[in-house]
């Protein structure tokens, strides 16, 4: 299972959600196959439907 804070901690590099979505989407590619979000991304650019876009960009990996 994906936690979104795991990411947040490995990755710690990121600087924005778009940087945050790729970071999702290769991990997703990589087998994940749960994606949890439990916070909320700390970036200024996070917008305010931020959990559909993280579920879309998980879920857009896994159906390639």
């Amino acid at each position: 299972m994906l936690w979104l804070s795991e990411i947040l901690l490995q990755e710690h590099e990121m600087d924005s959600f778009d940087q945050l979505c790729e970071k999702i989407q290769e991990r997703a590619a990589q087998g994940e196959m749960f994606f949890r979000m439990d916070v909320k991304p700390p970036f200024q650019d996070t917008p305010v439907d931020w959990e559909d876009r993280l579920e879309a960009a998980f879920a857009q990996a896994n159906r390639r």
